[in-house]
């Protein structure tokens, strides 16, 4: 059985004449000096140049960082990235406060809290945890009810269809609509905003 020849060891030092130029922060190594590949061998002297290449950046690492040891290894802290990258896609531009934001700004109205957006509110008359809205919400509270007390002077003016027990889904009902057609006026003031400071 024959022993296994080893590969010769590579020098740790790597000579180029343009030294290379390093941005630790992206663990990147430029090389400046032009490349002369080898047709019969492309695969090898690729390699070659990669292997030189990292070697390089591990020199610099080495020397320029400072290594700590470890039970795990050798941990480097690295600098902070001086390579300015570019971006795929533009910088994005301030979206324009709406209609409401501007109000709220003036009058110092802040956001609500996270305790305030909750959907939970306690009932005193159960003693239970009940939701402000949504399926068997406080806001529908009176519209089952079983017996509900009529206005003469209101119910003689009542249009033909409609019945105290729908006014509370239908008052609610409008609400919403009535929210849904400011916010797109909002989005729509805002449109126009922006279109104006282009």
């Amino acid at each position: 059985m024959s022993i296994p020849a080893s590969k010769p060891k590579l020098p740790v030092a790597v000579e180029k004449p343009t030294p290379y130029t390093f941005d630790l922060g992206y663990l990147m190594a430029e090389d400046p000096n032009s490349i002369t590949l080898d047709a019969a061998a492309l695969e090898q002297s690729l390699a070659s140049v990669a292997r030189d290449g990292a070697q390089s950046l591990i020199n610099q690492l080495l020397t320029v960082c400072a290594p700590h040891s470890t039970k795990d290894g050798v941990l480097l802290s690295l600098p902070a990235p001086s390579t300015r990258l570019p971006r795929e896609k533009p910088v994005p531009q301030a979206r324009p406060p709406t209609k409401w934001e501007r109000f709220a700004a003036k009058k110092g109205i802040t956001p609500k809290t996270r305790e305030q957006r909750r959907n939970l509110t306690y009932d005193e008359a159960t003693g239970e945890w009940t939701r402000k809205w949504g399926y068997k919400g406080a806001n529908k509270k009176g519209e089952d009810e079983w017996l509900v007390e009529v206005d003469p002077e209101a119910e003689a003016r009542r249009k033909d269809g409609t019945s105290v027990r729908a006014d509370g889904r239908r008052e609610r009902k409008e609400r919403v609509r009535r929210n849904d057609r400011k916010m797109r006026k909002n989005a729509r003031d805002a449109a126009e905003d922006a279109k104006l400071k282009k």
